[in-house]
């Protein structure tokens, strides 16, 4: 009889994202077991006793500080660490920094003989997914980025919002870079299987629905600024976004995810993780599920993995 394991999540990181995402996590009751990691060790221990004082009050789980052993018998590695944007330092220059953190983790993990999943949060998410990808070669499925998750639950939000419909009943994905180059992928948009545009011109409340959904679109792209410019980061809702990953994976959901995953032929592309529908269980990504997109979003995929591949070029010969 195969032992009892629990459930277990570490996630490297213990400011904003991170102990948000485990505040989530502990409510959740999907982890038997929470172990936070930071370089500051203050911030790591303060965060985990702030945590387990509510331990009366959420579903049992343990929550500890922890250290590079914990990764051994992990379920799933959260990574939310990384470095900020110094005054006057260039965008290549914090991306070789954040990529040398990224590198050293994967290394650790992969000392430990780690069988995690591992999550990337780190932005940009992509390039670091691709980075943590490159470290270990492992199977693509089990190095995965948050990707557009979080964009995409936006961009149910707003259509929500917009057609008075309950944001369960409406299925939409963001699609490519967690960025400035994501773009909606209105075709696999709808309401209870009717496409969202048919759904808009049966309630007959909209007067310009295409100038419209261009202001969503926008709305979901910029989201990320407005609220940094309103109180200084995001981590509410990305934290819930990575509950709702770490959830497919420990209970081996198979959920349709846009995580970030290392595309291989699929879409035309390879060499590049971005954001696509993905099929999420235990192993991390199963399967990359390649939809019929019509020319103008499949040429947006492109146009987001160029940008994204630009980068990772540029990141290779600076390194080189």
């Amino acid at each position: 009889m195969e032992r009892w394991r629990a459930r277990k999540v570490v996630t490297v990181g213990a400011g904003a994202v991170g102990s948000t995402f485990a505040y989530a996590l502990a409510q959740s009751g999907v982890a038997d077991e929470i172990v936070l990691m930071d370089m500051d060790q203050n911030l790591a221990q303060g965060q985990v006793m702030d945590l387990a004082h509510g331990l009366p009050f959420y579903p049992n789980v343990q929550i500890a500080v922890g250290s590079a052993d914990d990764y051994a018998d992990a379920h799933v590695i959260v990574i939310t660490a990384g470095s900020k944007q110094r005054p006057g330092e260039s965008r290549l220059a914090l991306l070789q920094r954040n990529a040398r953190i990224i590198e050293s983790l994967m290394d650790e993990i992969s000392a430990q003989g780690s069988q995690a999943v591992i999550v990337v949060v780190s932005n940009p998410v992509d390039i670091l997914t691709y980075v943590a990808q490159q470290r270990v070669k492992w199977p693509r499925g089990r190095v995965i980025g948050s990707g557009t998750v979080l964009d995409s639950a936006r961009f149910r939000y707003l259509l929500s919002q917009h057609g008075g419909v309950n944001v369960h009943n409406v299925h939409a994905y963001i699609l490519g870079e967690h960025g400035d180059s994501e773009f909606a992928a209105w075709s696999m948009t709808h309401v209870a299987g009717m496409k969202f545009d048919e759904y808009c011109q049966m309630c007959g409340d909209c007067m310009d629905w295409q100038n419209e959904r261009r202001e969503i679109e926008e709305a979901v792209r910029t989201s990320a600024y407005h609220i940094i410019d309103y109180k200084g980061s995001t981590y509410f809702a990305v934290g819930q976004a990575l509950v709702r990953i770490v959830s497919a994976i420990v209970r081996n959901e198979r959920s349709v995810l846009t995580v970030s995953t290392m595309l291989e032929g699929e879409y035309g592309l390879s060499e590049v993780c971005l954001g696509v529908p993905a099929m999420v269980g235990e192993a991390g990504v199963d399967r990359v599920l390649e939809m019929e997109l019509p020319t103008e979003e499949r040429l947006a995929l492109e146009r987001s993995a160029d940008i994204l591949k630009e980068a990772i070029a540029q990141l290779s010969q600076a390194e080189g």
